[in-house]
């Protein structure tokens, strides 16, 4: 019963996304709105809906390890996971953009994120405070997109195209039915997913937090799994990248800033493990894409599989913890006396190499 709760769940958030990402973007283009806004907004949000809605859905049934520990997972889970199967598919082209403006943006909502939490705790002045920035970041995307050139916009016209004339979707009482339609599944699938999760935990014996990192981090972004390898698989590698890196800073503003908010006078509590853990792995994934980004400007085949291959680490470690297991401390070893160190040592002398090689003309 758990397991088709879970899945019930998972299929009406990635429904509700889907639908909701429809029936907005077909009513801001009716409205004129151009097609490169609706990409960087509306659909960017809708990817994240499905965090969104299992966060505030977490908050509001007191169970804020889920809420906090969704976020963190499912932005663990986006680099690693996604970024790594996407590039086994084919070497991801990380646009210039992405580095120089979008990357930063992420590491910056990371950092202030840890820092707001640092106390054990986000009151919701500091939800506020996140959920302010994004609509600054929201205001400023669409401000820098009236400066796009006119390729940008065609690459975006053709991912999200206005209703044409007798399209079943053209009409405004269509559009407003499947944006309320989208609200109603993200409601009830957040509601399934996590009661099953909570369930998962007591059977399994483990914290809703482990279960927020994995299981339910994996489940709410399932949108992004999709979006990112449907691009990846159709040549739009750029496009893979970017929905990643987006997604990831609306969950780190939109999520945890909206938890915040409708947390109350208790707030949002953050977890000792998380704080201690969890949140530093989140950073320096987000810093790790710097220095992989900067080397040729693509994420190779080889770069994919060691992505995959921190994020089967990263699950292993929690489970081993969760567990209290024998093994942990020597896998813990391992992974902080060599693996990681090594992996620095390369991502520095690969970055210093591209530093030094001259830019083909």
């Amino acid at each position: 019963m758990n397991v088709l709760l879970f899945v019930a769940g998972l299929a009406l958030l990635i429904f509700g996304a889907n639908t909701l990402v429809r029936g907005a973007s077909k009513l801001a283009l009716s409205f004129g709105i151009s097609p490169l806004v609706v990409g960087l907004t509306i659909v960017a949000f809708g990817t994240s809906a499905p965090e969104m809605a299992v966060s505030v859905g977490a908050v509001m049934d007191g169970r804020t390890d889920i809420a906090i520990g969704n976020v963190v997972g499912s932005n663990i889970f986006n680099v690693l996971f996604i970024l790594g199967l996407s590039a086994l598919i084919a070497p991801l082209v990380v646009n210039i953009q992405l580095i120089r403006q979008e990357v930063p943006i992420m590491v910056g909502a990371s950092l202030l994120l840890l820092a707001l939490g640092l106390d054990g705790k986000l009151s919701m002045l500091d939800g506020g405070l996140l959920f302010t920035l994004l609509l600054g970041y929201t205001v400023f995307l669409v401000v820098q997109s009236r400066r796009e050139t006119q390729a940008a916009q065609d690459e975006y016209a053709a991912e999200v195209r206005p209703a044409e004339a007798g399209a079943w979707d053209d009409r405004l009482v269509v559009q407003l039915a499947l944006i309320g339609a989208g609200l109603a599944a993200l409601v009830f699938g957040s509601d399934f997913l996590v009661q099953a999760s909570v369930n998962f935990a007591k059977a399994l014996g483990v914290s809703d937090l482990v279960i927020g990192l994995t299981i339910v981090a994996a489940g709410t972004s399932m949108p992004e799994v999709a979006t990112s390898l449907a691009a990846a698989l159709k040549g739009e590698r750029d496009i893979a990248v970017g929905n990643v890196v987006g997604s990831n800073t609306f969950n780190l503003l939109g999520c945890v800033g909206l938890s915040g908010l409708v947390s109350g006078d208790l707030g949002l509590m953050v977890p000792p493990s998380v704080l201690a853990f969890d949140i530093w792995v989140m950073l320096a994934v987000s810093l790790a894409c710097l220095p992989v980004f900067l080397t040729g400007r693509e994420i190779a085949r080889w770069e994919g599989a060691v992505f995959l291959g921190y994020y089967v680490a990263y699950v292993t470690y929690l489970i081993l913890a969760a567990q209290q297991h024998d093994a942990l401390p020597t896998f813990s070893g391992v992974m902080m006396s060599f693996v990681v160190p090594l992996t620095v040592i390369t991502l520095v002398v690969m970055t210093i190499r591209r530093s030094e090689t001259p830019p083909s003309s």
